[in-house]
């Protein structure tokens, strides 16, 4: 019997016969409480608020634990890519106060060990090989991976992929310009945050005919207890015929080496995922543009989006 500890907790590899396999995925219990103020609304003219809504899913199970939201709230869906939101209108000016507080159960993801049996259609292939407004096809991306030999396995394709974004890049927040998940700026800084490591990923994986999606959520300290969420965290997947989605997280494996191997095709379970994709239009559609990803509040006054320093962000989460 093999032991590794990971972040997260301990996982038991046995070896048997020339086989090997991992226990039951890690699981993990917690409330996150998702709020925000936002400051000097004036009176008179139109605010309108959406914020993201996490779902279930394979991963993770949701429920709405108490919300404190203004009482004309409504969930909406938007269609592409499935992401849930709630939707109100606050009435009066000054400050207003929001809140929502789920209990939620994440369950570590092996993405290799235990292949999903999603089948990609036509038109969602299509969906995850398209270009985003700043994930390019070809162009900067594609000139640095001209002197790869792509391997004609998915998943050995989309791990060269993954050591050559991590070798390209460098976790760095202490200089400007990062966040924005602009693929050809990546490729000219090679430094950013997660979200810039995997715009340049998916672009990579899309450029090369490797489907690929963007996802977007909150991480947990691997240790147990409480506290405040700074800010979000980003991953992405591709998807390999025959065998399903592969998750990757280059950023955590560059700021974690130690961890490389185990980022390729696993998630730990600390995190929730709340959106997905790139390019949002919100239900009712916003009058701003696409939303280049969909993890705060985003506020519209009289058709204008509300400056992100009048908006004050609450999260934070306590293991049960």
């Amino acid at each position: 019997m093999l032991m590794r500890e990971l972040a997260g907790g301990l996982i038991l590899y046995f070896v048997v016969a020339g086989a090997s396999w991992a226990k039951e995925p890690a699981t993990r219990t917690f409330e996150f409480n998702y709020g925000a103020v936002l400051k000097d609304l004036p009176e008179g003219p139109s605010v309108r608020v959406w914020i993201p809504l996490p779902q279930n899913g394979d991963q993770q199970q949701v429920e709405v634990a108490s919300k404190d939201l203004p009482a004309n709230a409504k969930t909406t869906m938007e269609k592409k890519h499935g992401n849930k939101m709630f939707y109100f209108e606050p009435k009066g000016s000054g400050d207003a106060n929001f809140h929502v507080t789920y209990k939620i159960t994440r369950k570590e993801l092996l993405g290799l060990k235990q292949p999903g049996k999603e089948k990609l259609t036509g038109k969602e292939k299509e969906k995850y090989l398209a270009a985003d407004a700043l994930v390019p096809l070809g162009g900067k991306p594609k000139e640095l991976i001209a002197n790869l030999s792509l391997s004609d396995d998915p998943i050995e394709a989309g791990k060269q992929l993954y050591l050559r974004t991590d070798e390209h890049m460098m976790y760095d927040k202490s200089r400007p310009g990062y966040g924005t998940g602009d693929a050809n700026w990546a490729c000219d800084s090679q430094f950013g945050n997660c979200t810039d490591f995997h715009s340049l990923f998916i672009s990579f994986a899309r450029t090369s005919g490797l489907p690929a999606k963007f996802e977007i959520g909150f991480p947990l300290p691997p240790e147990r207890g409480e506290g405040k969420i700074g800010g979000y965290h980003c991953w992405a997947q591709f998807y390999a015929p025959g065998h399903g989605w592969v998750p990757v997280d280059i950023s955590e494996a560059d700021k974690h080496p130690e961890m490389k191997e185990y980022y390729f095709g696993n998630l730990t379970e600390n995190r929730v995922t709340f959106t997905q994709g790139r390019d949002l239009e919100l239900v009712p559609r916003q009058d701003g543009p696409p939303l280049n990803y969909f993890i705060y509040p985003y506020v519209e006054v009289d058709g204008k989006p509300w400056p992100k320093e009048k908006i004050e962000l609450a999260f934070s989460f306590k293991d049960r």
